[in-house]
């Protein structure tokens, strides 16, 4: 195998895993940026992968190969529903963030797997019957070296993902909206003594996190496993979670983290393939992603700053 077809395969599987990853990630950073710690995206993203599988066989012949973008939309909406129980339980009663967070993990995967028996029969369904596969992206899949490597035959939800990370870069970091978000999340009571409303923006950051993460259950589900079941999501939110703190709660260093990621997790994939790795035991490979998860947060954790505020319930003063 040539260096160029190891580059192309190893980029490739980079951007499949680390698309779900980025936008978990991202959502993670909306949330805690406004103070509201989700624990729950892991949750969040199995119930985007139940919606989107669901969708997906339901409507196939209708949308054909729009259908898995479509199942994007059908995972961003019901993840929004269940950010909402969060964002109930955590701003406006007060509760625990990590408990309620774990609640949702809790209880979203064994909904799926519910719904799923009562729908089909079964515990886990049939493989879907279009797939987001492979792209090319025009123009850009021309250019000498970088066309082959990046943009021909390529992820198509990855480029979306990055697009969106600079995107959430600059809604957080210029704009009237992220400066307000960002106070709630360091400062809630000098945020409310100028006026903004606490609730309405942690609302909004919790929100925006339910969104992203079940777009990355919906990822996974069309783009990985191809299928749903109880293992469709297994620590991909905790290690967008990772990704998040890795990148200190910012989009592009939470994308970059995420590329990290699913660099280890792809390599679990592709390794058997590539010269250099393909003698190392696959159980290494696969267990790979979770151990840097684990070092990441050890050595990282004490050297990174959450926003202050970030899972400290604000009551308002009368």
């Amino acid at each position: 195998m040539s260096l160029m077809s190891i580059l192309t395969l190893v980029i490739s599987s980079t951007l499949v895993y680390s698309a779900p990853l980025i936008f978990t990630s991202i959502g993670g950073t909306f949330s805690e940026r406004g103070g509201v710690v989700n624990v729950g995206l892991e949750g969040i993203m199995g119930i985007g992968a139940f919606a989107a599988v669901v969708f997906n066989l339901t409507f196939a012949d209708q949308f054909g190969a729009l259908t898995p973008w479509l199942g994007l939309l059908a995972g961003a909406i019901i993840g929004l529903l269940f950010s909402l129980l969060h964002a109930v339980a955590t701003v406006t009663l007060r509760a625990d963030h990590i408990i309620s967070g774990t609640v949702i993990n809790l209880m979203a995967p064994a909904l799926g797997v519910f719904l799923i028996k009562v729908i089909y029969g079964k515990g886990q369904t049939e493989p879907i019957s279009r797939d987001f596969g492979y792209t090319s992206l025009p123009l850009l899949k021309d250019i000498p070296v970088i066309g082959d490597l990046f943009f021909a035959k390529t992820s198509g939800p990855a480029w979306l993902a990055i697009i969106i990370a600079v995107l959430s870069w600059y809604l957080i970091f210029k704009t009237k909206f992220g400066l307000r978000l960002r106070s709630v999340g360091e400062n809630p009571q000098a945020a409310d003594t100028l006026g903004l409303n606490v609730a309405r923006l942690r609302y909004a950051g919790v929100m925006l996190s339910g969104i992203l993460g079940g777009i990355g259950g919906a990822v996974v589900a069309q783009s990985i496993s191809l299928n749903y079941s109880a293992g469709t999501i297994v620590g991909q939110g905790f290690v967008a979670m990772a990704a998040m703190i890795f990148g200190r709660w910012n989009p592009l260093g939470a994308m970059a983290a995420s590329l990290f990621f699913g660099l280890s997790q792809s390599l679990a994939v592709v390794g058997a393939q590539l010269p250099v790795i393909q003698n190392i035991p696959s159980i290494y490979l696969q267990i790979a992603p979770y151990v840097l998860t684990i070092v990441v947060l050890v050595f990282f954790f004490g050297k990174t700053r959450a926003p202050k505020a970030d899972g400290v319930n604000y009551i308002k003063a009368t």
